[in-house]
């Protein structure tokens, strides 16, 4: 099959990724910690902010996925998003780490800015995701895409959390509001832009039905499709692992290692770790069953995760060496899953004769959001059963709370994933039809 990707696409898609990303992971790393410690916001009122900002996501981002389904337009379904969506994003994130000093009415007014924040994330995170579903008819070349857009989110990722916290001292220490408020803008505009330029160069190069297939009609892409249901759930529960370092890291380094510079040191691992485990992970998929590397990397994210909350002790060193291997096996799990869920919308297609890509990647994204949240929730029920209070000395109790949600936790989320998996099941007889379905259907273009 002809290959249709040109090398500038996979340039910006790669780099629009890891602009989205550079700004949802400031956002996940700092914002408890600005609501508690800058705004001075209760852990407990916190928390309720962001678990109610991700039960009205729970509605709007399936609603996104809907209407980017129903999307008709000569830029395509995807890419209008893209262009316009960005500037709100950016907008929201300067506003959430903004202290307007309004006493007590910070918490509402935070909520406020949260919410919109979630909102705007969500017009242009479904759209940039399902655009590698539609950018070529080559299967390889959107598995490379996805492959790619991951390479570039995990960059991203890394990029916050090496240089986040030096942005912010560029602007002030870690104790002033408008330290993260200009780090903040700083973000936004990078990562806006990368966004805007993807929207600008990408194509799309599989058409949409003429006609919009319903949005009830369009839920059976979810729940006639087992596979693909089954994925997901194990989805939820190990992105737990990611999402809940991201919320703690910042308290840990501060009240276990005494030093918030250490953040450097963690996204250097995260570095290192990630890009190696997906730069492995084609050749693990080329060779083994998809399923298997995945609950393979499971196994080994367990041992690695839960180690050094038993064996580190005061070493430093010694627990970035395996956080660093527990976010290799991260990244072998982030590939995986996610040709997994490519295989989900092609089975949905042989089965359904439809696709969904844009409901399956907002449910996608609702399901990074929600596990987001409950990272969140986690955190903030930590800090309650804490009895923390901003800026407080070291005490064992919180030395011990934040390691344990900084490595026994994610652990235990790496085996609990795996649940699902014993479960899921696609036959051969099914993928010869997929792939029968598949060539028919290209050759017609």
């Amino acid at each position: 099959m002809d290959k249709e990707l040109k090398v500038r696409e996979k340039l910006v898609y790669t780099g629009g990724l890891m602009g989205q990303n550079m700004i949802y992971n400031f956002m996940s790393t700092y914002i408890m910690f600005f609501f508690t410690d800058l705004l001075g916001i209760t852990p407990g009122a916190a928390t309720a902010i962001v678990v109610a900002a991700s039960l009205w996501d729970a509605v709007n981002d399936p609603m996104m996925g809907a209407i980017a389904d129903k999307t008709r337009s000569r830029w395509g379904k995807f890419r209008p998003y893209l262009l316009f969506g960005p500037v709100f994003i950016g907008i929201t994130t300067v506003l959430c780490f903004t202290d307007f000093r309004l006493g007590t009415s910070a918490v509402a007014v935070a909520a406020i800015c949260y919410v919109l924040w979630g909102m705007s994330y969500t017009v242009c995170d479904i759209p940039i995701w399902a655009l590698s579903s539609v950018a070529s008819k080559n299967p390889d070349e959107k598995n490379q895409l996805v492959t790619l857009g991951k390479i570039g989110g995990t960059v991203g990722t890394a990029i916050v959390t090496v240089c986040g916290i030096m942005l912010i001292k560029a602007f002030g220490t870690e104790r002033e509001a408008g330290a993260y408020t200009g780090a903040a803008l700083i973000l936004a505009v990078i990562g806006g832009l990368l966004m805007i330029l993807t929207s600008l160069v990408m194509r799309e190069r599989i058409r949409p039905d003429k006609e919009a297939v319903p949005i009830r009609q369009n839920l059976r892409t979810i729940t006639r499709n087992k596979p693909l249901k089954l994925l997901m759930i194990s989805l939820l529960i190990v992105n737990l692992v990611n999402n809940l370092r991201q919320v703690t890291q910042m308290y840990f380094v501060v009240y276990v290692w005494g030093d918030s510079g250490q953040l450097i040191n963690v996204g250097i691992s995260l570095i290192i770790g990630m890009c190696l485990g997906m730069a492995v992970s084609p050749k693990l998929l080329a060779r083994f069953e998809k399923r298997v590397v995945y609950m393979w990397a499971c196994i080994l994210g367990f041992i690695s995760s839960s180690l050094p909350f038993f064996v580190a002790g005061d070493s430093i060193l010694t627990a970035l060496l395996f956080l660093g291997a527990s976010f290799a096996f991260t990244g072998v799990t982030t590939v995986s899953s996610t040709s997994m869920l490519m295989d989900g919308i092609d089975y949905s297609e042989w089965k359904l004769g439809f696709r969904g890509e844009g409901l399956v990647f907002s449910m996608n994204t609702l399901l990074n959001k929600f596990s987001a949240t409950l990272a969140k929730g986690i955190l903030g029920l930590g800090l309650v059963l804490m009895h923390y209070v901003e800026n407080q000395p070291v005490t064992a109790t919180t030395q011990w709370g934040f390691s344990f949600m900084m490595y026994l936790v994610p652990g235990i989320c790496f085996l609990i994933s795996m649940i699902p998996l014993f479960f899921y099941k696609i036959s051969k007889e099914e993928k010869d039809a997929i792939s029968a379905m598949q060539k028919q259907k290209y050759q017609e273009f």
